[in-house]
Parts: C-alpha cells; structure tokens; sequence
C-alpha cells in the first residue's frame, strides 16, 4: 500500500502525495452518565435557590435576595452548558472534536460520553465503504479503446487527516480511484494474444493488486485505507466490439485446428507403426504417401467423408 510520507512508483509513473500534516489522536472524555447526573443537579439547585430568591424578594428580603437570584440564575446557566457537552458514539463513527478551530482530538469509544461543551463535535463514519466507478471507456496499452469499471472498497483509519487534509474525503476518494483506474488500464493491453506480458483480461489477480497499490498511495494522505479493488466490467467499446471478437474466434479456430493436426499426425505415426509391427501388408513409400494423405484428410476435415471404392490396383 502506500506510503504517506512520500511517492509510490508504479510502472514507471511516480504517485507523489503531500505528506499529512496532522495525525488523529484520542481525546479526553467523562462518561456520560455522570455528567448527566452532575448537570441534573446543578440545574435542579439553581432552580431551587431561584424559587427561595424570589420567595426572597417577594418578602422584602432586599440584597440578600438579590444575591440569591444572582447565584441561581449562575447554576441554572452553568447546568445547562453542561448538558451542551452530553455525546453519544454509535459503533462505526467517530467524533472529530476540535475547540475555537484547533483539532483537539477524537472520539472513537462507543457510547454516552462528556467533553468540553464548548467544542465542535463532527461525525465521521469509520465503516467500512463501497465506491463503484462509472463504466468508463479508455485507451488501453495497444491503444485499443475499452470500457473498464471498478469497485473499491475503502475505510476511513485516520479521522482527522480525513477531515482536515482535504475537502470532501468522499469525493476525494472516488476521484483518485477514477484517475487510477484510467492510469492502470492505459498500462497494461486488453489481451495478451499469447505475448509473455500482463493483460488485463489474463491477469485480473496481478492487476487488482496493482490498482488497490495505487489507489491506496493516492489516497493516503487523506486518511483512507484501501481494503480491496477490483475490476467488474471489462469490454472492448461497442465501435471495435465485432472486429476484436472475431479476431478472437480466429485465434481460436487457428488453436483448434493446430490441436487437430498434431493429434492426427500422431494417430497416422500410430497407425504405420501398428502395420509394420503385426506384419498385416508390406507399404512400399508411395502406398505409405497415399494412406497418409487419406488419413489425414479423414482425421482433419470438417466435414464428414464420403467412402470411394476402388476396384482396380492400388496405383490406379
């Protein structure tokens, strides 16, 4: 995968990312369930003393009163910041924290819990994510025009660099897996046509490994984890579709008939051999041309043939 402190080379192209400037760490929490309790009863006694002040006041208790509203009016204020600072964590997210701008730090044990009620608190989700490229067409090594299409499966592993080292992580993401999908199809031939090199269609094993290195180097410096990419769609364009498999049959058709002409030549060695072996006639070389040449045309052809008697000698 790639290495966020400096370029990945792939295929003689270089993947030179900025190194992060920020890391995540972990932020201090209270549990929740005490500070619930804490500010529940800070609020309740400011509103307790606030009952007394004006009871206070009512009487013509004069500053004394005063006071007392004053000091009720603190702990109702003070209770209800407090209530401010109450978060929850679900499994699977996370909580960028970050005070007057300055990152704090983050949030990632789930469950209720208090931080400073004064900080921003955003949610990141930390599951895991499938990105699917569109159907994309481009030039492949041959400068054959295809249409690839991927699915890459991602994670966030660092929340702040997430947040902080590029704009929108999520568009981020999907646009580096486009660029790189592009850079690695145009690498590599659709088919190998039996040439000792990497294809596409004949190494998908080889391929999707060196697309998730590559996307993984483009994307981490935003703090994102490549689990798995892989090719789903993979065609030649509509235009040379027709062209390319015919070729294709060719290809095929030249193969086959290969295979047949070296089993047929071997069944004819057989069948001169298991002559001459039980003695069954003596073939002299013309005779020994002749049933070669009807063997093969029996063994090779394509169609069905057609029994010819001969009812003079062998040489007529």
């Amino acid at each position: 995968m790639g290495d966020t402190s400096g370029g990945v080379t792939l295929e003689g192209a270089v993947v030179d990312m900025p190194a992060p400037r920020i890391s995540e760490r972990p932020v201090r929490a209270a549990n929740g369930f005490v500070m619930l309790g804490m500010a529940s009863l800070v609020a309740l006694a400011g509103i307790a003393l606030l009952i007394v002040a004006i009871a206070m006041l009512a009487a013509g208790a004069g500053q004394g009163g005063l006071w007392l509203l004053l000091a009720a009016c603190l702990l109702i204020i003070i209770g209800t910041v407090l209530f401010f600072g109450l978060t929850a964590v679900a499994p699977g997210e996370a909580r960028v924290v970050q005070l007057l701008g300055r990152y704090v730090g983050t949030l990632r044990t789930p469950g209720f819990q208090w931080v400073n009620p004064i900080t921003v608190r955003r949610r990141v989700s930390t599951r895991i994510r499938n990105h699917e490229t569109e159907v994309t067409k481009v030039n492949e090594a041959d400068g054959n025009p295809i249409q690839i299409a991927t699915v890459v499966v991602w994670q966030v592993q660092d929340t702040a660099q997430a947040l902080f080292e590029v704009d929108d992580f999520v568009e981020f993401v999907a646009i580096q897996a486009e660029t790189a999908v592009r850079h690695i199809a145009g690498s590599y031939p659709y088919d190998s046509h039996g040439e000792p090199r990497l294809s596409l269609r004949d190494n998908a094993d080889e391929i999707n490994e060196r697309l998730s290195t590559e996307i993984a180097a483009r994307v981490a410096s935003a703090g994102v984890r490549i689990i798995e990419s892989r090719i789903v769609h993979l065609a030649y364009a509509p235009e040379i579709a027709h062209a390319m498999l015919r070729r294709q049959q060719a290809g095929a058709v030249v193969a086959a008939r290969q295979r047949i002409v070296e089993g047929a030549v071997g069944m004819v060695e057989m069948a001169l051999e298991k002559l001459a072996e039980h003695e069954v006639v003596e073939l002299d070389e013309e005779r020994k041309a002749a049933m070669v040449s009807n063997l093969l045309v029996v063994l090779v052809g394509d169609r069905d043939t057609q029994p010819v008697v001969n009812t003079g000698t062998l040489y007529q």
